[in-house]
């Protein structure tokens, strides 16, 4: 398991099992994330006890974590799923929208001793509603974000100071990040939880000047 030590927590965005068993050994991640749209592409389902079985197969890869998203429109819907997410184990993290209804979902959570991750934040007001609610994440989404014309970096980098100066202990974990410059940008910021795709996984564990410099090592060997 990665050391927490330094406040850092990566996380592998996938629901492919394959995925898991090649970067969680690396020792750098913290856990993995899902969503909906993830579970849909790998056809998994939206059934509890195939995601029990996910949220298994993740913690026996070593994941100190794995958050797991509810579904539903109507409040009672969806307070149903996320207390049966909740009851898989005590390393899940409900991600719950941070929508009216969401909100009145996480708050019953969270009074009965779940955890929960406030999901699809935007704009850095929304981050004050996960403080106060008490939650353990608020994932916002920095590409989508920027997509939309706003200003990603900067307005996750607000978030981050919302909650330096309220001394909460809600991580912001960001997603959505779409290349690693990003990633660069918010650590020399003081953001320190990212959720990655296995792409920019990639482009995080690949340095092009390492690895001939790796070669001139080898040749000298060989000399």
């Amino acid at each position: 398991m990665v050391s927490t030590s330094s406040g850092l927590r990566l996380y592998v965005d996938s629901t492919e099992e394959k995925d898991w068993q090649h970067y969680l050994p690396t020792g750098i991640f913290y856990g993995v994330t899902t969503n909906p749209k993830l579970l849909n592409q790998t056809g998994i389902g939206f059934t509890i006890d195939r995601l029990a079985k996910l949220a298994q197969t993740a913690f026996e890869l070593g994941a100190n974590e794995i958050h797991l998203q509810v579904w539903g429109c109507e409040m009672e819907q969806m307070l149903k799923i996320a207390r049966e997410l909740a009851g898989i184990d005590q390393r899940v993290m409900v991600k719950v929208p941070i929508t009216p209804v969401g909100i009145l979902c996480a708050r019953k959570l969270i009074a009965e001793g779940s955890n929960v991750t406030m999901t699809a934040v935007h704009s850095a007001q929304q981050v004050l509603i996960a403080i106060a609610l008490g939650a353990n994440y608020a994932a916002p989404y920095l590409g989508r974000m920027t997509d939309c014309g706003l200003n990603g970096i900067e307005e996750v980098t607000s978030m981050g100071r919302i909650v330096a100066a309220m001394d909460s202990p809600l991580r912001l974990l960001v997603a959505s990040i779409r290349q690693t410059a990003d990633l660069k940008a918010l650590a020399e910021r003081g953001l320190n939880n990212f959720t990655l795709l296995p792409k920019i996984i990639d482009d995080l564990l690949e340095n092009e000047l390492t690895r001939q410099a790796v070669i001139s090592f080898e040749e000298a060997v060989s000399k």
